[in-house]
């Protein structure tokens, strides 16, 4: 009994790979923050190095939940997916109040709670809450998702939270929806419901700019940069920053758009300065990495061990899958720029470490496959 127990033990499956390139991405996003915000860093805080500092803590704090767990069994968390919800949508009421000392603004817009010396950014949990209550509701009614009317009952389910997010910020709303449809999209047998769906999201976006003028103002920057005056300066600077790196780029720490051309390179505009610096093959590896990464997620969901598990891999794949896709877009003026980080790579507290949560709940979905079942995959 204790000979089979060991043998169970040794067949575990545990993706290294997928660590492996998270930790790369880290590391990489470690150099690159350093190269694109010096320049800033040292004329604002007198220090080049004061966002690799926090970067580098911000990462310290998110492999915490991260180790937690990926050690806890994901299936834990059934219990907890409609407490996560609810909890998401009160702290993203909670932002929308003025309180003095307690909700901090950026640029016009409430997002962050002062939590002593950390700023939590509470429409970042609610990407992770969607996932955990989803996936616990789909495994619950899988049946209905064959038909328009269970799907849509679901998708309403979450609308009042996508709401209140879009009323200050409609990309996370975006996402989130996003990251819902994806998951529904998986569980149903039947896709040309998904086409009435995509509609009612573009309808959903139409009316978050119609009602905010400074949303159709960025949708002006987007159709003419070059005659929008301060609204365009940020999408033109960046795109200076990816013609002017060409193929190969200017070199590590060369950039000239990162010298107070760029605004916010650290965070949504970092890609500028990949290309400018390492120009389109840099590119092109950042986005193969996405793409490796997002394919060692297909093989934990495809190997899962149970329809929960399967379906969080896919939310988390579907938050980080449409988050890359959005910020690319952003930098590249393939669509109107809103506040959209690169995953990994970007500076940002709230946003890595629960990230980092996310990838610790693939992990633990990783280590319920048993290794004859991928072998077997690999072999079919």
């Amino acid at each position: 009994m204790s000979g089979q127990k060991s043998r169970e033990k040794k067949t575990t499956y545990f993706d290294y790979n997928l660590l492996f390139i998270i930790i790369f991405l880290m590391c990489f996003g470690l150099v690159m923050l350093y190269s694109s915000s010096s320049y800033t860093s040292a004329n604002k805080y007198g220090d080049s190095a004061h966002y690799l500092k926090l970067q580098i803590r911000n990462i310290l704090v998110g492999l915490v939940p991260m180790i937690i767990l990926a050690k806890i069994d994901y299936r834990v968390w059934k219990k907890f997916g409609t407490l996560a919800y609810i909890l998401s949508a009160f702290l993203c009421l909670i932002v929308m109040l003025p309180i003095p000392g307690l909700v901090r603004s950026s640029h016009g817009q409430a997002r962050w709670l002062n939590l002593g010396p950390f700023s939590f950014q509470p429409s970042e949990f609610a990407k992770i809450a969607v996932i955990l209550f989803l996936a616990m509701l789909i495994e619950k009614i899988p049946k209905q998702m064959g038909r328009l009317s269970g799907v849509l009952k679901v998708l309403i389910m979450i609308i009042p939270l996508v709401g209140v997010v879009a009323i200050n910020n409609l990309s996370t709303a975006v996402i989130i929806f996003g990251i819902a449809v994806c998951m529904l999209f998986v569980a149903s047998p039947k896709y040309a419901q998904f086409f009435i769906i995509a509609l009612c999201g573009v309808a959903l976006v139409v009316v978050g700019i119609v009602f905010a003028g400074y949303r159709s103002t960025r949708v002006g920057a987007w159709l003419h940069p070059e005659t929008a005056g301060d609204a365009g300066f940020q999408t033109l600077q960046a795109l200076y920053a990816i013609g002017s790196g060409k193929l190969f780029g200017k070199g590590l720490g060369q950039s000239l758009q990162k010298m107070g051309n760029v605004p916010e390179v650290q965070n949504d505009m970092i890609f500028s300065i990949i290309c400018e610096e390492l120009g389109l093959f840099g590119a092109v590896c950042v986005i193969l990495l996405y793409v490796l990464l997002l394919w060692r997620m297909m093989v934990i969901a495809n190997n899962a061990k149970d329809m929960y598990g399967a379906l969080l891999v896919t939310g988390i794949m579907s938050h980080i899958a449409i988050q890359v896709i959005l910020n690319i877009a952003v930098v590249t003026n393939t669509i109107p720029n809103t506040g959209v980080t690169l995953p990994f790579i970007s500076y940002g507290g709230t946003s890595l470490v629960f990230l980092l949560a996310e990838i610790g709940l693939l992990l633990s979905v990783s280590k319920g496959i048993r290794l004859e079942e991928i072998e077997q995959v690999r072999n079919d």
